[in-house]
């Protein structure tokens, strides 16, 4: 028999704990499931930049625009500030079987939201130019239960179902701006100023072209199996 544990469970305190001690003993996945699934907790890898910058958020405000929650990809693949835990579509969180059930497989194609494990806010975009490539803004937005459909991101790939370690790409259900970033734009002391708090991290942006700046890749992070 298999046990399928409700989603508002996994989303307690106690995966917080579980997943930071993953990060300190550099613990991954399990070899024999190479799916992203619901309810994991995943590091997305920026495929342009050379595997070394990951979607990345905290408690700081956009300085410019919507001034909503920061979101960035940076360079430290061991923070907490770096997982995302998949989750249903902003309007499928009472349907009953779940939308997205825990430690099922997401299909290619299926509308997701990806929840910051530590501040609670989704990854949003919205139609607001984004401070340094003047293209779209992607931030932090809400919490639980406040969520809308700039929360909600398709996902974009040929392997059947979201498969780990091979490149995807992910689309505002909302705007149909693919979520990307560029190793060229970056935020610098030029263009942040001095004792810059995301110095060297890469602006996200939402992106009208389907090309290399917006491919993405699952290595690391705690997965959730049936």
């Amino acid at each position: 028999m298999k046990l399928v544990t409700p989603l508002h469970i996994i989303t307690a305190p106690i995966l917080i704990v579980v997943i930071l001690l993953a990060i300190v003993r550099g613990c991954d996945s399990s070899d024999d499931d190479k799916y992203v699934t619901c309810g994991s907790a995943i590091k997305l890898t920026h495929v342009e930049s050379g595997g070394n910058y990951f979607l990345n958020s905290d408690e700081r405000q956009l300085q410019s625009g919507s001034g909503q929650q920061l979101v960035t990809v940076a360079e430290d693949n061991r923070s907490p500030q770096g997982l995302w835990q998949v989750r249903e579509a902003h309007d499928e969180g009472n349907i009953v079987p779940p939308a997205c059930l825990t430690g099922a497989p997401v299909p290619c194609g299926k509308t997701i939201r990806l929840n910051h494990i530590v501040t609670g806010s989704n990854l949003h975009t919205h139609g607001i130019r984004s401070p340094l490539s003047n293209q779209q803004e992607v931030s932090g937005f809400g919490r639980d239960g406040s969520t809308d459909l700039g929360d909600d991101w398709i996902v974009v790939c040929n392997t059947g179902h979201w498969k780990r370690d091979t490149p995807m790409q992910l689309r505002s259900a909302a705007t149909n701006r693919y979520l990307g970033a560029s190793s060229s734009v970056k935020f610098t002391e030029q263009n942040c100023g001095r004792g810059c708090p995301i110095l060297n991290h890469l602006e996200l942006f939402g992106r009208e072209a389907n090309d290399l700046y917006t491919q993405w890749k699952v290595e690391l992070g705690v997965h959730l199996h049936k």
